[in-house]
């Protein structure tokens, strides 16, 4: 990381751990054996992958056999919509507005050509789910539910096992988005209630390019990439084994206790952060609930300003802030999830998202409120 920019954009990808990069490493260089081949070469890769799958198994409280690894939550996710919902003749499904666009599209997709048919719940305004309007959407032929863990814009955690509590004597299959949630919550599948939970590495102090779905024993799925049987013949394809290694190490590092320590004092240093901005930047408004919510998340909305312009100008005094996630932060569309909170589009393109992450220090969040205050300051004397 430069040490003279100040990174607050930990929920679009954080900096691999040095634990990680250090369990990594031989298996970019000399341990470098597909991990399908027979001889010791490819038995030596062979067993990382499956040390790591022990690992994330043991994490979500499941069998290794239930952990197929992916290059990332939007093939997980993909994986597990696509792979769900064409297993039976035009199926309805149950999700969120909120969902991350790797949901959302391909359902969107499968709707359009007439394969399913789907209920798109809204939040309320605190951005939580109400697992009773889940309940009333159920019909005869719903096949699937799908609602995120914590919503990767605005931070706020949803009710996933009381959702996943009406759901369990239905015949209907249950999956999670965890993608931002790994780091702060619990994720055993079996106290969520959940059939699918899909991961990314990159969120967690791991590597980019590797993630992971949770598949409950016994549950059918259509695999999207068909060759070498790779993955229990639901994911075809030479396993990044560097990459999965180091996720092991990540997940490894979660679990530590100093971890829960670590999480205090983000939540301290965000909530100090909260305060300053509310009070001393006019027109300011948290979104979503803050009692319910990631302790790194801050997401606002700042009246007067674009949310874009605020970024650009925090850039230009080393400091990386958002307006919501990485992946749809290039598009000139509001969000899609304040959206779907009852905003304007006009408050919507306002939002600016801040993360804190494990090397975020108090001095980094001083400097941060005191950059903040004068960039929107800049901006509102222009308008």
């Amino acid at each position: 990381m430069r040490k003279k920019h100040i990174y607050l954009d930990y929920a679009a990808t954080t900096p691999v751990d040095k634990k990680v990069q250090k369990a990594m490493l031989p298996f970019l260089r000399g341990e470098f054996g597909n991990p399908s081949s027979v001889h010791q070469w490819g038995q030596k890769a062979r067993a990382a992958v499956e040390r790591s799958r022990e690992q994330l198994a043991r994490f979500l409280g499941c069998s290794a056999n239930e952990v197929v690894f992916t290059s990332g939550a939007t093939e997980a996710n993909n994986l597990v919509v696509q792979g769900i919902t064409q297993e039976k003749k035009k199926p309805h499904v149950i999700t969120s507005a909120i969902e991350h666009e790797s949901v959302l599209a391909p359902l969107e997709g499968l709707e359009k050509q007439g394969i399913i048919e789907v209920t798109y719940i809204p939040p309320g305004k605190d951005g939580i789910v109400n697992p009773a309007d889940v309940e009333k959407a159920l019909q005869k032929n719903t096949l699937f539910v799908s609602i995120q863990y914590v919503n990767s814009e605005i931070g706020t955690k949803q009710p996933i096992w009381e959702v996943g509590k009406i759901l369990k004597d239905r015949k209907i299959v249950f999956h999670t988005d965890a993608v931002q949630a790994a780091l702060y919550f619990p994720c055993d599948v079996e106290k969520l209630g959940v059939d699918f939970l899909t991961l990314s590495f990159h969120k967690v102090y791991g590597p980019k390019g590797v993630g992971a779905v949770y598949i409950r024993k016994g549950i059918t799925l259509r695999p999207m990439l068909q060759g070498g049987g790779q993955e229990q013949d639901m994911r075809s394809g030479t396993e990044n084994v560097a990459g999965i290694v180091g996720m092991g190490e990540a997940i490894q590092e979660i679990q530590n206790p100093k971890s829960t320590i670590q999480n205090i004092r983000i939540r301290q240093l965000r909530d100090k952060l909260i305060e300053g901005i509310l009070k001393r930047i006019p027109g300011t408004t948290l979104t979503g609930s803050l009692s319910n919510r990631l302790p790194n998340n801050i997401h606002l909305l700042c009246e007067g300003v674009e949310g874009k312009d605020v970024v650009l100008l925090l850039d230009q005094k080393g400091i990386a802030v958002s307006t919501g996630s990485a992946c749809s932060e290039r598009s000139q569309e509001p969000s899609h999830v304040l959206r779907a909170l009852g905003y304007s589009d006009q408050e919507a393109l306002s939002a600016l998202r801040i993360t804190l992450g494990k090397y975020t220090t108090r001095e980094e969040i001083e400097k941060t409120l005191k950059a903040l205050e004068q960039v929107v300051e800049q901006l509102r004397r222009k308008t």
